[in-house]
């Protein structure tokens, strides 16, 4: 979808207009300008305001046309029907502004400005020629504004992707040598000792999945969520019952798309930043609503008062960033509610 700072600049088109319409008038009364005309520059001037009257009009008029169909139908995906509007609601709309813009002309000058058919299906077939230009200009500006406008997109997500997974994994190892030495470690587990046999399997998958998800804009959320599973299974070992987690996700939610990590991020803002403790559990929620136009991860407010620093909020602001890159129809949502912290992530 175009952005907002794109719609500006192409719908506050003054210089434009301010240049345009002076142009386009003063051509169209070049062309019809009478020959015994030339040379008497009164009379070219009043040629040349008229038609700037009249340009003015059908410009004004079907540029305001087109920026309803913009608001209607913005998307790329959308752009055959938006032409096809925009063809046949162009044709009604420079036959209704003929025919507004006759009428005080025909106050002023009844003789050659007639309101008969013939001569206002004669202006409006010419007007016409003029309003395709104008609008398939419109257009050319919108396209190629649109087509920079995702380029720079792609690239600031590919930087912040980047900088996600340098955040995920500030230390990373190779991974060869990482899954070998973890390989060797559950070998070296007393095969009775299955709680550390799962521990090590559940690490393993953990970094395989960060792994795998580098360089990929979204993911299926279904795969988020299997990590994050076993993501908190591994925080279960160390928190046991002082963390009690809840996670609702519907089996339609699931072929939805999420950028990959935000989730983790988010839960892990939660484990490091509230107090889980005996006396106070932390409560970790995931859950989405019967839309499934977003995903809610929801945890007890109770910031931990020793051991951290006061979080900076870049984490939250990375996958704010993240979604807005990728042209989420919603922006990610996030502030306290009833004693919970409440961040609402759009499914793509």
């Amino acid at each position: 979808m175009p952005n907002a700072e794109y719609l500006g600049r192409v719908i506050n088109d003054r210089r434009f207009l301010l240049a345009g319409i002076p142009l386009l008038s003063l051509v169209i009364a070049a062309f019809n300008l009478p020959g015994s005309a030339y040379g008497h520059w009164p009379l070219m001037a009043a040629h040349w305001l008229i038609s700037m009257y009249f340009t003015a009009g059908y410009w004004l008029s079907n540029r305001q046309l087109w920026r309803w169909l913009l608001s209607r139908f913005p998307s790329p995906e959308q752009t055959p029907r938006r032409l096809w509007a925009l063809a046949g609601l162009a044709l009604l709309v420079t036959s209704a502004a003929t025919v507004a813009l006759t009428l005080p002309m025909h106050g002023l000058l009844p003789s050659i400005f007639p309101l008969e058919a013939p001569f206002l299906l004669r202006s409006a077939r010419f007007s016409l020629v003029p309003t395709v230009a104008v609008l398939t200009l419109y257009e050319a500006m919108y396209f190629f504004e649109q087509w920079k406008g995702n380029l720079h997109r792609a690239e600031q997500l590919a930087r912040t992707q980047t900088q996600a997974q340098l955040d995920a994994l500030q230390s990373q190892l190779d991974p060869h040598f990482l899954f070998n030495n973890l390989n060797t470690l559950a070998a070296l587990i007393e095969p009775e000792n299955e709680p550390a046999q799962q521990f090590v399997e559940q690490l393993a998958d953990v970094y395989r999945y960060v792994l795998l998800a580098q360089g990929q804009p979204t993911v299926p959320l279904a795969e988020e969520m299997a990590f994050i599973e076993t993501y908190l299974a591994l925080h279960k070992a160390r928190f046991r019952d002082n963390l009690v987690v809840e996670i609702a996700v519907p089996p339609a939610a699931l072929a939805r798309r999420v950028a990959p990590l935000s989730v983790q991020l988010l839960v892990e803002n939660a484990l490091k930043h509230n107090e889980a403790s005996r006396q106070h559990p932390l409560h970790l929620r995931l859950w989405t609503d019967e839309n499934a136009d977003f995903l809610r991860v929801e945890n007890t407010l109770r910031p931990r008062t020793a051991g951290l620093a006061p979080g900076t909020g870049t984490g939250l602001a990375n996958v704010r960033r993240r979604y807005e890159l990728l042209d989420a129809a919603r922006p990610v949502e996030a502030g306290a509610v009833a004693n919970k912290f409440v961040v609402k992530v759009p499914l793509l």
